[in-house]
């Protein structure tokens, strides 16, 4: 039979841990608050080198963050990152180990970033119009003449993605290639919670905006966190203060948790424009967008595509996404799935250990264009400039050709020319 007194015994020994406990958690968390409210995000140094209305389209300087690429690694296209409407734009770096622009600066590309500031409320009437034959062209056309570049590569992040698509669709001779991170393109039965709340039948976004005007941050970030409540209300504050005695883990929930608290509210005209002609009417998929009378026609988008994914984005699931690779024509498409969640693939430590390196070297293969023909053995001075007369200017050029063909406009032997085919295969 139990000890009545070792019981009560052992009662008051856990009290006492747990009062304990209690205690030097206490003590730690006040010097928690303190390196939470001393935090840093978005620190990789860029110039504003474009600016209309609230928009400022950023320009990062790799030499000032301490990053040094070799001249001949340098990628002469850059990157432009078209951002989202919704939440600041320093998720992308957030800091310094998590930051997707300095990856990318570390592959040797030259980055721009689009941070659309919040509008006012002025601003409420601007259309996906606005944003994208505007301000997005505005930009592009700005870091195309930086550059000295006819076309620039884009990565668009999540709403910022559609937007790129649809950009890509009207502007296909300005665009060199297309990245599409966490991009929402296809909504029907993608099994999203997005998709089934924003449907038509339960929901009218045009009351949203008859009240507000602009759609407020607050009720966009409600909605987001109630999509997960048990882990945005309670697991991560759980998880937080277990792991007080974790500097580190510590900072990086400070910096979550300040993005997350610094919403952008959201054009109203925009934010019904959206719902009603990408989420309900899945028009950007069926290939039946307009923006005002021009049509946002899908079969452009020929350039190389690639598309990154987070296995467990609950926001974006990569059936939202996915289904759009096989109804555009580009004969260049990736898919980059990886498990991990939709901000996660923007700040997990592993997406940048595994996901990024690999965007990075994407975008440098379709951004280095095919070698001249003459640096093809066998191809001398003579016979590349006969060739370049006749058009066949590069080695993607040559390997377009017969060369049956390519002796005739070069002048030279069958054999040679046979030579020349074997040392491209």
């Amino acid at each position: 039979m139990p000890d009545p007194m070792s019981a009560a015994m052992d009662v008051q020994r856990r009290a006492l841990e747990e009062m304990t406990a209690a205690g030097e958690t206490a003590e730690v968390l006040d010097d928690r608050l303190e390196t939470m409210a001393d935090v840093e995000v978005g620190t990789t140094p860029a110039d504003v080198v474009y600016e209309e209305n609230k928009l400022e389209l950023l320009h990062y300087d790799p030499e000032a963050a301490g990053i040094d690429v070799p001249e001949d690694e340098r990628e002469d296209v850059p990157i432009l990152i078209v951002y989202a409407l919704i939440n600041k734009p320093y998720i992308l770096d957030l800091q310094p180990d998590r930051s997707v622009v300095r990856r990318l600066l570390e592959g040797g590309h030259d980055v721009y970033l689009i941070d659309w500031n919040e509008p006012s409320r002025l601003d409420q009437h601007l259309t996906l119009e606005d944003y994208v034959e505007r301000y997005i062209d505005n930009c592009v056309d700005t870091v195309r003449e930086r550059s000295g570049q006819d076309a620039i590569n884009i990565l668009g992040y999540c709403m910022g993605g559609t937007m790129s698509v649809m950009y890509s669709a009207l502007h296909p001779e300005k665009i060199n290639a297309l990245g599409l991170m966490a991009t929402g393109l296809h909504f029907e039965e993608s099994g999203g919670v997005l998709e089934q709340w924003g449907a038509e039948a339960y929901y009218d976004p045009r009351q949203v905006i008859e009240t507000f005007g602009n759609v407020p941050s607050e009720f966009l970030d409600e909605g987001f966190a109630l999509m997960d409540p048990i882990d945005n209300y309670v697991t991560k504050y759980v998880r937080f203060v277990e792991n007080l005695d974790n500097e580190d883990f510590v900072k990086n929930f400070a910096r979550m948790e300040r993005w997350l608290d610094e919403g952008v509210d959201v054009a109203g005209a925009t934010y019904a424009q959206f719902l009603e002609d990408i989420y309900q009417g899945n028009k950007l998929y069926e290939n039946e967008l307009y923006l005002g009378d021009q049509h946002v026609d899908i079969d452009n988008i020929d350039m190389p595509v690639l598309q990154i994914v987070g296995e467990y984005d609950h926001l974006v699931p990569p059936t939202a996404s996915k289904p759009f690779n096989d109804v555009i024509p580009s004969e260049d498409t990736e898919i980059i799935e990886y498990s991990t969640g939709h901000v996660g693939m923007a700040v997990s430590s592993s997406t940048h250990e595994d996901v990024w390196p690999q965007v990075a070297e994407w975008f440098s293969d379709r951004s280095r264009g095919s070698p001249d023909v003459e640096t093809v053995d066998g191809i001398g001075p003579t016979y590349a400039e006969r060739l370049r007369a006749a058009g066949i200017e590069t080695v993607e050029d040559l390997a377009a050709s017969d060369p049956e063909t390519v002796a005739e406009l070069a002048e030279a032997p069958p054999g040679r020319v046979e030579d020349w085919f074997e040392a491209i295969e």
